[in-house]
């Protein structure tokens, strides 16, 4: 009988530590990445993949420096190649990089380098990039997918800035250039949609915003690599050292102004988010722009000081939400850009192989409330999400919106 007992509590106890174990592990789809959208993040990570074969990857780790005066010294930077979301983050196995690794260090940017050797027949490779700031110990992440079922492939070429410094935007101003190498031939591939995007319907509505059935596609013929590469209009560019290719670059092209505001004109479309559907046709339909968003504003808070502090907030939110979520859409104009706009910064975000979760504290304050992006696999992009759409997020999507409109929203 007590053979029988302490046998059963032996396992008991068993079961229990192996509980805790599996919840003590850290994995890629359960560490909070909030701080890339952070709007006071003193750092802005990326990871450019070019593909060398079917087996080998060049890694650039680019560093943005966001805060004045930043000291290499302050941070440590690591990263993994992980083969799933569920792997978990062991310290030990992350890999420091050396001063040798850094090949860049300017005034905006630190970036470093690695070439890397996978399995050819692995089907998920993801690698993982982690900068620690040794002053409050916030860690600083971005990961990207090299293989996995929502990426075709990588690109087989890298795309710069004038001073070589790999490009980490999503957007180019319309007039600038881009110099792009390549180990595969002597030129690559472009393609120009000058189509614009309509605006996402709110997170409760079901429907879906009608898009055309046929995108015009300009050919803008091939170009020779290590030139660097004008781009006159604005849209969107595809460019591929093959036009067969299931991969490729996209690079919106976008007004002088951007990530701000352009205009009067585009004032009145980014105000839809926190209008009613009446002010916003008045809005449309007014002759004069400026008068009509001067009487918009103090109508809403019926104070001109307010009415100042409402403007600059919220169009501080469509700048990060340009920086931030721009893709073959101006951020502001994509399903996480509404998101970020109308809610803030999520408390906490996490990735997981087939979407991305934002989370934010519900109507009570005791509850949360989250948004899920469902990843949508495109040759365009290899990150691409829209949101699941429901009922559930009017209460507090209306409650964020009352907010802003009397002015009381601040992040």
């Amino acid at each position: 009988m007590n053979q029988k007992y302490f046998k059963r509590l032996f396992l008991f106890c068993f079961l229990i530590t192996l509980s805790f174990i599996s919840v003590a592990q850290t994995t890629l789809s359960t560490t909070d990445q909030s701080l890339r959208y952070s709007l006071y993040a003193r750092l802005g990570l990326k990871i450019i993949p070019i593909k060398l074969s079917d087996s080998s990857y060049k890694l650039q780790f680019v560093v943005e420096k966001i805060e004045e005066d930043a000291s290499l010294d302050t941070y440590q930077f690591r990263y993994l190649i992980l083969n799933s979301y569920d792997q978990e983050l062991e310290t030990a196995k992350k890999i420091k990089f050396s001063p040798a690794d850094l090949i860049f260090s300017t005034e905006r940017h630190w970036v470093f380098e690695k070439t890397i050797e996978i399995v050819q027949d692995q089907e998920t490779v993801i690698a993982f990039f982690e900068a620690l700031d040794s002053r409050q110990q916030d860690a600083y992440t971005s990961h990207v997918d090299l293989k996995s079922p929502f990426v075709f492939d990588q690109p087989s070429f890298g795309y710069y800035y004038a001073n070589e410094v790999p490009f980490d935007q999503n957007y180019l101003t319309e007039g600038q250039s881009l110099l792009f190498k390549s180990g595969k031939g002597p030129s690559l591939y472009s393609f120009f949609y000058p189509s614009p995007f309509p605006i996402p319907f709110p997170p409760m509505e079901n429907r879906l915003v009608e898009v055309p059935k046929e995108v015009a596609v300009e050919n803008r013929g091939d170009f020779l690599e290590n030139i660097p590469k004008t781009l006159t209009d604005e849209g969107y560019y595809f460019f591929q050292n093959d036009s067969n290719a299931q991969t490729g670059l996209l690079l919106r092209t976008v007004h002088d102004a951007f990530p701000k505001v352009k205009d009067w004109e585009e004032m009145v479309d980014m105000v839809t988010y926190i209008s009613t559907k009446k002010e916003h046709e008045t809005l449309l339909l007014a002759q004069d722009k400026k008068k009509a968003l001067d009487a918009y504003w103090y109508n809403l808070t019926r104070n001109e000081e307010v009415a100042k502090d409402l403007i600059r907030n919220y169009f501080k939110m469509v700048e990060f939400a340009n920086i931030l979520f721009t893709d073959f859409k101006e951020g502001w104009k994509t399903d996480r850009g509404m998101v970020y706009i109308v809610m803030g910064p999520p408390q906490e975000v996490n990735f997981y192989e087939d979407r991305e979760v934002w989370s934010y504290a519900g109507i009570d304050n005791t509850s949360k409330i989250r948004f899920t992006f469902t990843r949508v696999k495109t040759i365009l992009s290899p990150h691409f999400y829209t949101l699941n759409r429901s009922r559930a997020y009017q209460p507090i999507w209306f409650k964020n919106i009352s907010q802003w409109r009397s002015g009381r929203m601040a992040f």
